[in-house]
């Protein structure tokens, strides 16, 4: 059974995660999954390749060492804010009206649709992605794919949703890429793939929206009849909660995350025993105290997470989908485990609201507990579709420690030299000296001759009795015979 493995990389605001899966067959196993700060990025978009390329290859660094492996290139995903949406639609003439649709036609109507697609800027802008809306025929309108396919017709017209953004922030990736020395192996638009991985089939075919907060950005996803129907992002997201702690209480950014971390939440009219609580904070640097009631944190909280939600539901007012989500509102990234956020927007919008986890029963993931977060769901997304791709392999399955042995010994020479080095050991200096290589034997005895000595006596008077015990013993004897006679 041939394997294959997968390296895909999510590149957040306020943090890079990699993880490597192995593929053998139909199963998929999740090797590596770590996270680490992230640089060099802002609401989303890399705005300095240099700096983002710092903690990638460190990333990259510590996956090779653990797994032995090689990774020569990576899944990524493009940004989410700064993308607009489109209408696009293409027709084709079919020259058999008995023959059926098949799914090539589809895939080429859809490629039509793309490239006839007039852009405003073509010098800075780039399409991301597209989702089929409807299909229509000699016979039917608004049909879906999986319903025209195998349908006789003439003719045979699409219309497309399409997703255009930035060609700078896409080429701002690959720059950072080059400079971490890992190649691109596939980009990949993100909302689809995260939806993908949370949604199920049922809720997307009722009608739902995917609210994904992240660090930098805040995106909203809305399904209808198994179709992606509106996506928008705004510039808002956790990084914007850890700012007002911090200037509300003059704390610093670190500080002020683990504090949201730990005793974060929303409502704080809901907060019970924790209302009452006080956090009295000690800066060991300063040498002074400062307390913090939970419940004002939670009001500083709650502000910022009201605001976000707002423009939110909004955007799904606009979309015109508000009244045809018969599923309600799944809560995913990494704001989704912020405590009392689902019930915050519930009681704003009516929604049923529920937190979407990584639907991870396809994979195996021991050892990997962070993959199943919902801070994962974009990485999980894009290995679920990178493995689709038979012929995609980010591996090299040479191990790192046996390359960089043949290469210490094609560089080092036959007869290295050998330096001198000196210790220094509580003040005094000792300088080793280099015997030659060609007398052992002179090494040896000067090092015999140089043991100290034992009960006061030196080594030669022990050699000494020791050579004329055989005389004294017979001098002895001798004399023990001449005292018997």
């Amino acid at each position: 059974m041939e394997e294959r493995y997968i390296a895909t990389v999510d590149l957040g605001t306020s943090k890079i995660a990699l993880s490597v899966a192995k593929i053998a067959g139909g199963s998929m196993e999740i090797l590596y999954y770590k996270e680490r700060p992230s640089d060099g990025v802002r609401r989303g978009c890399i705005f300095n390749p240099a700096r983002a390329s710092v903690p990638l290859r460190k990333a990259i660094d510590e996956a090779e060492e653990e797994l032995g492996i090689r990774i020569t290139q990576v899944v990524i995903g493009l940004p989410r804010y700064g993308v607009s949406q489109e209408l696009s639609s293409a027709r084709i003439d079919r020259g058999d009206a008995e023959s059926c649709i098949s799914q090539e036609e589809i895939d080429a109507i859809k490629n039509m649709a793309l490239d006839s697609y007039p852009l405003d800027d073509p010098a800075k802008q780039e399409i991301y992605g597209a989702s089929a809306q409807s299909f229509s025929t000699d016979d039917s309108i608004n049909c879906t794919e999986e319903d025209v396919v195998g349908m006789p017709s003439g003719v045979l017209e699409g219309n497309f949703k399409v997703f255009v953004g930035l060609k700078a922030a896409s080429r701002n990736i690959d720059i950072m890429l080059n400079k971490a020395d890992v190649a691109c192996a596939r980009k990949f638009f993100l909302p689809p793939i995260t939806a993908e991985a949370v949604l199920s089939s049922e809720e997307k075919e009722n009608g739902v929206a995917l609210i994904e907060m992240g660090a930098g950005v805040s995106s909203v996803t809305i399904y209808q009849g198994g179709i992606l129907r509106y996506y928008y992002a705004i510039p808002f997201g956790g990084r914007s909660i850890t700012t007002d702690i911090k200037l509300e209480c003059g704390f610093t950014e670190r500080l002020a995350e683990n504090i949201k971390l730990g005793f974060g939440s929303c409502m704080p009219d809901k907060l019970q025993n924790m209302g009452d609580k006080i956090l009295q904070i000690k800066d060991e640097e300063n040498g002074t105290d400062q307390q913090l009631p939970v419940k004002y944190l939670s009001e500083i909280i709650t502000f910022r997470v009201r605001e976000i939600v707002e423009a939110i539901l909004f955007k799904i007012q606009e979309s015109g989908y508000a009244d045809r989500l018969r599923n309600g509102v799944v809560l995913t990234g990494g704001c989704a485990d912020l405590a009392g956020c689902g019930n915050l927007i519930k009681e704003m919008s009516g929604y049923n609201v529920r937190t979407g986890y990584p639907r991870t029963k396809a994979l195996t993931t021991a050892g990997c507990p962070g993959i199943n977060e919902a801070g994962a769901v974009s990485l999980t997304g894009m290995l679920l579709l990178a493995r689709e791709d038979k012929h995609l392999n980010c591996i090299e399955e040479v191990p790192i420690a046996s390359q960089r042995k043949e290469e210490v010994e094609t560089e080092t020479p036959a007869e290295p030299e050998i330096q001198e080095e000196s210790v220094n050991l509580g003040g005094t200096v000792f300088e080793p000296v280099q015997e030659p290589r060609q007398k052992p034997e002179k090494t040896r005895k000067t090092k015999v001759a140089k043991e100290p000595k034992e009960h006061g006596q030196s080594l030669l008077v022990k050699w000494t009795k020791k050579a004329f015990k055989p005389v004294e013993d017979f001098v002895g004897g001798l004399y023990d015979q001449v005292q018997d006679n």
